[in-house]
C-alpha cells in the first residue's frame, strides 16, 4: 500500500513536471518566435544647435557576425579576420571554440574595414561569417559640446548627456509602428555652433595658460535663459569612448561643487538690499577685518584683504570687502537670509535637463554657527555649481525676475512639425526692478575702477563680479594652500544686460591664481568676440544692419545692329538667347562670364558670321 502511494505520488509530481516543462517549451517557442519577428530599425534623430548644424547624426556602419556551426575553417577564419579587423587572432580562434551559435566578431566597424571583409566574403574565404548593417552615431565636430550631448553605447542608446536625457524623443519605441524604419524627432539646441567653438578656443588657451585642472566658460542669453555656450575643458570625443577617463566625462558646470568666494557677494547683498537691511547709502567701517561677539561671549573675526575705511555697497564690490560684507549680513537675520539664497537657486538643482547635476550646499539656519551667516556672505561654507550662478544672475538682468535656464529650445518631429518649444520661463520676482539694477550698476564700477579692470573694453559697459576662493584639501580636511579657483561672472551692456557669462578656472598652477588676474581677461576675451557677433552696440562703432539679402539686377544682351556689340562681363545664362538666332553662329567656350570675344566688339555685322565667346 505504502509502494503503491509513493508511485502514485510520483506519477502526479511526474505529471505536473511534464506540464511545467510543455508549458515553459511553449513559452520558450513562442519567445524564439517572437524573437524571430523583424521590429522596424529605428533611426535616431538629428541633435542640432539653434541655427541647424548638426552636432550628431545617425549613421550606417557594418558589424561582423558569426555563426560558429558554419565556420569551416577557424584558423583560416581568424587569420583573415584578424588582418582585415585589426584585432587578436589568438583571441579570436578562441572565441570560435568557446561559443557554439550566433557570435558578433566586431561591432559597427569602418568603411575600410567593412570593404576588407566584403572582399573576403566575396571571395569565399570566410564562410560562416556575415556583415550585418547597423545604425551607429557620428559626431562631426568631435570634441567641440561633448558634455552637452553626451554619447551613446553600441547598441544606439544614449549613455550620458541629452543623448541619454532625451533618449525617448531621439529614439522612439517602436511598439506597434507599422513601417520599413521609424525616424526620431529633430532635437534643436539653444547652443550657437560658432559661440561653442569661440568659447571652447578661449577655454583651451587660458587652460594651457595657467596649467588649470579645469575651466569653465558659460554664456547664456541674459533676457531668456538660453544658453549659447558652454565650454567645460577636459573634454572628450564621443566618436571614441573605450578608453574615457573619469575627469574627461565630469560635467563640471552641473557637478563640480566649490566655494564661489567673493563672486557670491553680489547675491548676499541683493538679498540684504532687498530685505531692507541696507540701502544703498548704507556705510560700514573696514579696518582691515570683521568682528563680533558670539552668543557664547567669544569673540569673531574675519579677515580683509585691506583696510578699506568707510565703505558702501558700491566700494565693497569694488574692492571685494569681506569686512563690508559680513557687516552688512548683520543687518538680517539668518532665516530671512537662507530663504533669500534658496530661492536664487542654491542648494538645489536648476532643472537643466543633464544627468549628474549637483544640488550644492546651502545648510538650512539650524545648523549655523555663530559665524556662518557672515562667512556665507562673503562667498564660503557654501558649495555651488557653475550653472546655479548662471541661473541667480538671471534675476539681476531681468529686473529681479529669476529665469528658468534652458539648453534645448526646440523638439521637431521627421517631417518638420514643431512637438515642442521651450520659452523663457520666468520662475519668480526676487529682487525688485531697483535692487536688481542698483548692484548691476554697481558690478560695472567693480570693472572700470575694482578687481575686474581686466575685463574692461572699450565703448561699452561691462559689470563683473571676480572671487577667490580655497578649496578643501581630501587629506587634511582643512583649505589648501595651493589648490584655489579662480572665477569671474559678467553681464553687459550694463545699462540693459543682453549676455551673461562666466569664467571658471579651477586649480591654476601657473603662478597667478587671483579671479582678477586670470578670470577677468578671460571675460575680456569672451566680451570682444560676442559683443560684434551678436551685433551689440558700442559706442564709437556703426552698426550696420543688413537682412543678408541681395537682389542682383538682370542683365538684358546688347542689340546686335550694324556692329557686333561688346559682350564683356554677360554670363553664360545670360548668352542663351544667341544660340536661337539663325543669323549668327555662337560659339561659348568654359564657364562663368565673358572675358574675351572674337571678333571684337565694333567690328561691323555680317549675316551667317561666327562669334566665339571666351568665359571664365
Amino acid at each position: 500500500m505504502r509502494l503503491k502511494i509513493v508511485l502514485a505520488a510520483f506519477a502526479v509530481f511526474s505529471g505536473i513536471l511534464l506540464v511545467r516543462y510543455a508549458a515553459i517549451m511553449l513559452m520558450g517557442e513562442h519567445i524564439s518566435m517572437r524573437s524571430q519577428i523583424s521590429l522596424p530599425p529605428v533611426e535616431r534623430g538629428p541633435i542640432l544647435d539653434r541655427n541647424g548644424k548638426i552636432l550628431a547624426i545617425q549613421t550606417r556602419l557594418d558589424s561582423v557576425t558569426a555563426w560558429v556551426p558554419w565556420v569551416t575553417n577557424p584558423p583560416e577564419t581568424a587569420r583573415l579576420l584578424a588582418e582585415a579587423l585589426g584585432m587578436n587572432e589568438e583571441n579570436l580562434l578562441s572565441r570560435f571554440s568557446e561559443n557554439q551559435g550566433f557570435l558578433y566578431i566586431k561591432r559597427k566597424i569602418s568603411p575600410t574595414e567593412s570593404g576588407r571583409v566584403q572582399a573576403y566574403l566575396t571571395e569565399g574565404k570566410l564562410e560562416g561569417i556575415s556583415l550585418e548593417p547597423e545604425f551607429g552615431r557620428n559626431y562631426p565636430n568631435r570634441t567641440l559640446a561633448s558634455h552637452l550631448i553626451g554619447y551613446v553605447g553600441v547598441d544606439n542608446i544614449g549613455l550620458d548627456g541629452l543623448e541619454y536625457t532625451f533618449n525617448q524623443e531621439l529614439s522612439p519605441p517602436v511598439v506597434g509602428q507599422d513601417t520599413d524604419l521609424v525616424l526620431g524627432n529633430q532635437v534643436f539646441l539653444t547652443i550657437d555652433m560658432q559661440v561653442q567653438y569661440a568659447m571652447e578656443s578661449i577655454a583651451e588657451e587660458t587652460l594651457k595658460t595657467h596649467k588649470a585642472s579645469s575651466v569653465m566658460i558659460l554664456v547664456m542669453e541674459a533676457k531668456t535663459g538660453e544658453m549659447l555656450g558652454y565650454a567645460a575643458l577636459p573634454n572628450y570625443d564621443p566618436n571614441v569612448i573605450s578608453n574615457l577617463r573619469p575627469e574627461q566625462t565630469k560635467n563640471k558646470p552641473i557637478s563640480l561643487l566649490y566655494e564661489p568666494g567673493s563672486v557670491f557677494k553680489v547675491f548676499s547683498l541683493a538679498a540684504a538690499l532687498e530685505l531692507g537691511g541696507i540701502t544703498p547709502h548704507s556705510t560700514f567701517y573696514c579696518n582691515g577685518y570683521y568682528e563680533t561677539t558670539g552668543g557664547d561671549g567669544r569673540k569673531i573675526r574675519i579677515g580683509c584683504l585691506g583696510r578699506h575705511g568707510t565703505v558702501n555697497i558700491e566700494r565693497i564690490l569694488n574692492l571685494s570687502c569681506n569686512a563690508g560684507a559680513a557687516y552688512a549680513s548683520d543687518t538680517i537675520d539668518a532665516e530671512s537670509f537662507h530663504y533669500m539664497l534658496g530661492h536664487f537657486g542654491f542648494g538645489e538643482s536648476t532643472g537643466i535637463p543633464l544627468n549628474g547635476e549637483e544640488e550644492g550646499m546651502l545648510r538650512p539656519p539650524g545648523l549655523w554657527s555663530p559665524r556662518s551667516k557672515p562667512t556665507i556672505a562673503i562667498g564660503q561654507e557654501i558649495s555651488v555649481t557653475a550653472m546655479q550662478m548662471m541661473k541667480a544672475a538671471t534675476a539681476l538682468a531681468n529686473e529681479g525676475i529669476i529665469l528658468q535656464p534652458h539648453i534645448v529650445k526646440k523638439i521637431v518631429s521627421p517631417e518638420g512639425k514643431l512637438v515642442k518649444e521651450y520659452e523663457r520661463e520666468p520662475l519668480k520676482q526676487l529682487l525688485s526692478p531697483g535692487s536688481a539694477q542698483d548692484i548691476v550698476n554697481y558690478m560695472a564700477s567693480v570693472t572700470e575702477t575694482g578687481t575686474g579692470k581686466k575685463a574692461a573694453l572699450e565703448g561699452i559697459r561691462i559689470s563683473t563680479k571676480t572671487g577667490t576662493a580655497q578649496t578643501i584639501d581630501p587629506a587634511t580636511g582643512k583649505y589648501s594652500e595651493t589648490a584655489f579657483v579662480a572665477s569671474c561672472l559678467a553681464l553687459f551692456p550694463t545699462e540693459d544686460p543682453r549676455i551673461i557669462a562666466y569664467v571658471v578656472i579651477e586649480s591654476p598652477r601657473g603662478g597667478e591664481y587671483y579671479g582678477g588676474r586670470i578670470a577677468a581677461p578671460v571675460i575680456g576675451e569672451v566680451a570682444n568676440f560676442l559683443i560684434p557677433y551678436l551685433g551689440i552696440s558700442r559706442a564709437g562703432e556703426t552698426l550696420i544692419d543688413h537682412p543678408g539679402r541681395i537682389t542682383v539686377p538682370r542683365m538684358s544682351l546688347p542689340e546686335i545692329t550694324a556692329v557686333v556689340p561688346d559682350f564683356t562681363g554677360y554670363s553664360k545664362r545670360s548668352l542663351l538667347p544667341l544660340l536661337r538666332r539663325g543669323d549668327l553662329k555662337v560659339f561659348l567656350n568654359g564657364s562663368g562670364w565673358v572675358w574675351k570675344q572674337d571678333p571684337p566688339p565694333g567690328t561691323a555685322f555680317t549675316e551667317g558670321m561666327t562669334l566665339s565667346l571666351e568665359l571664365r
